[in-house]
């Protein structure tokens, strides 16, 4: 499996995932190719940005499968048929089981809003509000078995201002998002990201 071969999960609108189409586009994506789209709802509006981008997709209903497991053995076979290498969660609402896990270890990448392990789980930008933090961010970390408590590959901060609302902070927090991401996968995709124990050694270009 390359690194390079990149399959992109998610399951709503896919504003990271058009923001990673475009980084591709220009050059950005440290030579990784994004070769497919998964997605466990059909109908959400991410699968008709891969259509439209020419991104192949599969599209499972997880209610179709006995268990959790079968549905992710079905996604498994068809990664590794597309040797894909590197696993980039977009907004992809499930928790994944050691089916998928075992094979990619340390090949599945997250994005949550939040500087982590703060406010982990749903909602983290209204937790953030609720707690009056004057500080917040956005991390992009490394899936494990938890809940967001993956090691931590990148940080990047913001303020939150005294008259933030959830719409106003969400707005500068996905615009943060799709700067970010881009370049933990441009990073990833050239090999410069080592992971030990659970420290993340970024090596510049």
């Amino acid at each position: 499996m390359q690194w390079s071969r990149i399959a992109v999960f998610a399951s709503g609108q896919g504003s990271n995932f058009a923001a990673l189409i475009a980084a591709e586009r220009k050059g950005l994506l440290g030579g990784g190719s994004i070769e497919l789209l998964v997605s466990d709802k059909p109908e959400a509006p991410v699968a008709q940005r891969a259509e439209d981008a020419g991104i192949s997709s599969l599209l499972l209903r997880p209610k179709d499968f006995a268990s959790r497991e079968l549905y992710e053995a079905e996604i498994v076979a068809e990664l590794q048929r597309r040797e894909i290498g590197l696993i980039v969660l977009a907004g992809y609402m499930r928790l994944i089981t050691p089916v998928l896990l075992i094979p990619y270890a340390g090949r599945i990448i997250n994005i949550h809003p939040s500087l982590l392990p703060a406010f982990a789980g749903k909602d983290a930008m209204g937790q953030a509000l609720d707690y009056g933090v004057k500080l917040t961010g956005v991390t992009v970390h490394f899936v494990d078995g938890g809940m967001d408590t993956g090691p931590v590959i990148a940080q990047r901060s913001l303020v939150v201002e005294d008259n933030d609302t959830a719409a106003s902070l969400a707005d500068r927090i996905h615009k943060v998002e799709y700067e970010l991401y881009p370049e933990v996968v441009a990073a990833l995709a050239a090999g410069r990201i080592e992971l030990v124990g659970r420290k993340t050694i970024i090596r510049e270009k």
